[in-house]
């Protein structure tokens, strides 16, 4: 095997393997940039501009997610069995062609009917391309700096996704007011080619042999840690869903705030404790990040004043920040490394459901018993998933020293 298919065997300085991590996750934040290009603006293209119902907008939107669950266990098969950077390769490509179809849907606004499904269309396109570009490129990452690099590799991608979004969402609207959808299409487009160009530049990492695996028995071995993390995921998917609506509810004002406090100790965290993991051990970091996370939404729960929410929201969102790589890191343990794709894909599914589910389960919870009982029904998960987490982390310990006394 020649020396530009994978990493050389000499460990990477610090630099070098950030260096590495940087330019790989660069892939996911193109394409969570182009995820949120349309964000703020395809509810009102479908509902204004085509006249169509409110639920058809909303279906614009959650068509890339449905096709992002279920093509999760697709991505990971795909990044273990031919490489993750073809993996990331195919999932730019798919991209291109979402953007190109969002464009064509701009165009045929005087359609709406065919507007519509080349739009839907499109929508599906940038969901599996999702899937297969955020999977590739942590295992990319992983691939190239080494196992013991996990964590951070996984921090810095969500670091890359997040801004992606951040960024994506007010240039869409810049984007829209000067040429409409077709300009949003057409800057995916671009993203994705650039993309492309510098996925082919990139060395590829070497496919790894070994006894294959199904999906359900990977499944099985990370289904524990992914239930923890998506426990964890509740305060997320209540903070992002239904501060507004609390906020509302208390008569306080800027509920913006909070979702920025959120997301800005989220990236903090992310950017100054993502070494906490390979110091310290994934359950450890995981336990300490669920406990803050809790302490957080007990915070958010109780607050007397808008002031003390935005701390309690900040908190959660330092919390949350480490619990998917810390238990990541943990969970890619128990699968061979030929399998590492496919764990992340079915570990990463479980994130994806959470967040699904989270918003109608809350959104029942507040019709029956108010929108701050949320945070409470938050703050429940989040101990379960600590609970959880408690019990993996003494299973662990256990079985380790099962090993070192035979």
């Amino acid at each position: 095997m020649s020396s530009s298919a994978s990493r050389t065997d000499a460990p990477l300085s610090h630099r070098a393997a950030t260096r590495h991590i940087l330019t790989t996750v660069f892939f996911s934040f193109l394409c969570y940039l182009s995820i949120g290009l349309p964000l703020a603006v395809l509810p009102g293209f479908v509902h204004i501009d085509l006249g169509f119902s409110s639920i058809l907008a909303g279906l614009a939107i959650s068509m890339q997610y449905v096709a992002t669950v279920v093509s999760r266990p697709l991505a990971g098969r795909m990044a273990d069995r031919v490489g993750p950077k073809q993996t990331v390769s195919t999932g730019l490509i798919v991209m291109g062609a979402g953007g190109a179809l969002t464009l064509l849907a701009g165009w045929l606004d005087m359609v709406p009917v065919l507007s519509l499904i080349v739009l839907l269309i499109g929508r599906l396109g940038i969901g599996f391309a999702e899937s297969w570009v955020a999977t590739g490129s942590i295992t990319w990452g992983i691939g190239q700096v080494g196992g013991a690099e996990t964590g951070r590799v996984i921090s810095w991608n969500g670091i890359a996704t997040f801004s992606g979004l951040a960024l994506g969402a007010p240039l869409g609207v810049v984007l829209n007011d000067a040429g409409g959808l077709a300009a949003i299409g057409a800057c995916t487009v671009g993203l994705a080619a650039a993309g492309s160009l510098m996925a082919r530049r990139k060395p590829a990492t070497p496919v790894m042999g070994g006894k294959p695996l199904s999906f359900g028995a990977v499944l099985g071995r990370v289904a524990p840690h992914a239930t923890s993390l998506a426990l964890g995921a509740v305060g997320f998917g209540a903070i992002a869903s239904f501060i507004a609506l609390y906020y509302v509810s208390r008569g306080w004002l800027n509920p913006a705030y909070a979702l920025t406090a959120f997301g800005g100790a989220f990236v903090a965290a992310r950017l100054l404790m993502a070494n906490t993991i390979g110091t310290y051990g994934g359950f450890r970091v995981a336990i300490a990040s669920l406990a803050t996370e809790c302490v957080g939404l007990v915070v958010l729960w109780l607050a007397p004043t808008p002031g003390v929410a935005l701390a309690g929201a900040a908190l959660s969102g330092f919390g949350f920040a480490l619990v998917f790589p810390a238990l990541a890191v943990e969970a890619v343990k128990l699968v061979p490394a030929n399998h590492r794709g496919s764990a992340l894909g079915a570990y990463s599914l479980f994130l994806d459901l959470a967040l699904g589910v989270t918003g109608p389960v809350a959104g029942l919870v507040a019709s029956r018993w108010g929108y701050q009982q949320i945070y409470l029904f938050a703050v429940i998960s989040a101990v379960a998933a600590t609970g959880i987490a408690v019990v993996l982390a003494l299973r662990a310990r256990s079985a380790q020293g099962s090993l070192s006394s035979a």
